[in-house]
């Protein structure tokens, strides 16, 4: 090997050298490849925060007696819902018997119920939250079994830290508390509720097919009033329809019937109890305006719901 060739060689060698001890010594250097791929880097996807569901126990306790209840199921509803999921556990239905002997027992213990909701569902009841109309419908459950609606009541709380499951379902969106009243108490506040109903009864202008009745706020705060003063006082609510003088006067009655019927079957769906609500018909007998004009006719094509 001639001197020129052995001389090349040491260089070469030690630009091996070299290479190898830098990267040795070299912290950050990159002089391997990487064992995750490029396909590994671009196919790496963040996986989405599980949130789990909210699930409270049917749980009633009363802080002035012995009287407790906790069962894990409860009443449950699909979001933007006010109705009662089905089936109704055993556990519940059987805890539901025993403090409806509980509260006939001790009349003057009442027992609340709070509905809560969340912000981003739809209201499609009749109260002016779906809080409250799910307190309602456990309401009209409690009654069922036998327990007195005047010793019930019915309140709806705003609650955006409950959470759905996957298929919208919300698991005992409720709280559920025992109270003690005096023997001598009254509520002045309902007796005003009510005589305001009386005084500027809830008006609905609809047609007999139309499938929903689209209440103002004001009107929702009214059928709640009414709810209470129903429940609480024994009074009935009075649904009577009217129509305007066109067609014939029989006729016309029996199309108010049928605008009768119709908000009955509606009030009776948001908790109301079917036999505490009359449902008449006054036909065309008593128009509140000209039934010469359309204006006129349209105002006296109504319902008007009050009480007794």
């Amino acid at each position: 090997m001639s001197k020129k060739t052995s001389y090349l060689l040491g260089i070469l060698l030690t630009i091996i050298i070299g290479t190898l001890m830098y990267c040795y010594l070299c912290d950050g250097c990159y002089c391997y490849p990487s064992s995750e791929t490029e396909a590994d880097i671009t196919n790496t996807v963040e996986e989405p925060e599980v949130i789990p569901a909210t699930r409270n126990a049917f749980a009633i306790s009363d802080a002035d007696g012995d009287f407790n209840i906790k069962v894990n199921d409860n009443f449950n509803f699909k979001i933007s819902n006010f109705s009662i999921l089905e089936p109704i556990s055993n556990d519940v239905t059987s805890e539901v018997t025993r403090l409806k002997d509980y509260l006939v027992t001790n009349p003057l213990k009442h027992i609340d119920i709070t509905g809560y909701y969340r912000s981003d569902e739809t209201n499609n009841s009749a109260y002016p939250n779906l809080g409250l109309a799910r307190a309602n419908a456990v309401k009209k459950y409690l009654t069922a079994y036998g327990i007195p609606a005047k010793q019930i009541n019915t309140y709806g709380e705003l609650d955006d830290a409950m959470n759905p499951d996957a298929t919208n379902t919300l698991f005992g969106p409720l709280k559920f508390g025992i109270i003690t009243l005096e023997e001598d108490h009254k509520d002045e506040a309902l007796e005003a509720a009510c005589d305001a109903i009386r005084k500027t009864p809830v008006v609905l202008y609809f047609n007999t097919g139309q499938a929903q009745i689209n209440l103002t706020s004001e009107q929702r705060q009214k059928i709640a009033d009414i709810s209470r003063c129903v429940d609480k006082l024994g009074i009935k609510v009075k649904v009577v329809g009217h129509t305007d003088s066109t067609g014939n006067a029989e006729n016309n009655v029996i199309l108010g019937q049928q605008r009768a019927d119709f908000a009955k079957s509606y009030l009776v769906r948001n908790g109301i109890l079917f036999e505490n609500i009359d449902a008449t018909s006054k036909g065309q007998a008593e128009p509140i305006a000209d039934n010469a004009t359309d204006g006129g006719k349209a105002k006296n094509r109504r319902t008007v719901i009050t009480i007794n």
